[in-house]
């Protein structure tokens, strides 16, 4: 079966009122993410990847001596990025769970600390990618950064939270102030309870 794009898990504007726009979400799921998946489903047609799920795909094309990747790897990286990314953002306000906050206390010393953490590594990715909290193969929590469409699943690691910072996510409602479009997103966008269910 092809891969399908997966409804959005609240309405378009539903985030319009802690900093991301109807606008925004109407590029960025229904023209964005949904050509990740055509392409991704025209790129596997006929190959060894037809019939694989999104992770085995992911796995078995990463290149980790390359950095430009090949077509299969970006489009189904990329789609399972943005699966990932609507469940992380919650309309509501969420609070976060103590198992959350005990976690990142641990590992980064404070909850502010680990935003202003999580914040630089993503303002600081050269051109387009991503910025995540991970639990690492060891159990530990960490900030990454990866270009382009590079995930956790690629090194064997949890994704816990991860951000967006190609323009087409921010440059609507932010324009090139993507350091401002990640506080926002650490402090009004983060679905904390769905955090908590990856740990």
């Amino acid at each position: 079966m092809p891969f399908e794009l997966p409804d959005l898990p609240y309405a378009h504007d539903a985030l319009a009122g802690n900093g991301m726009s109807k606008e925004t979400l109407e590029y960025h799921h229904d023209i964005h993410h949904k050509a990740y998946v055509d392409n991704g489903n025209k790129a596997i047609v006929g190959t060894e990847w037809e019939g694989k799920s999104l992770e085995e795909i992911i796995k078995g094309t990463y290149d980790k001596n390359a950095v430009a990747q090949s077509g299969i790897f970006n489009n189904i990286s990329q789609l399972w990025n943005h699966n990932q990314f609507w469940e992380m953002m919650s309309p509501g306000k969420s609070e976060m769970p103590s198992e959350v906050e005990a976690a990142l206390n641990d590992s980064f010393g404070s909850v502010d600390d680990f935003k202003k953490e999580f914040a630089a590594a993503g303002a600081g990715q050269f051109g387009s990618g991503w910025a995540w909290l991970v639990k690492d193969t060891d159990g530990g929590l960490k900030v990454t950064k990866t270009e382009n469409g590079v995930n956790p699943v690629c090194f064997g690691q949890t994704a816990l939270l991860g951000c967006d910072v190609w323009e087409h996510s921010y440059y609507i409602d932010f324009r090139n102030k993507r350091p401002a479009y990640l506080d926002n997103f650490v402090d009004s966008l983060v679905n904390w309870e769905n955090v908590a269910s990856r740990m």
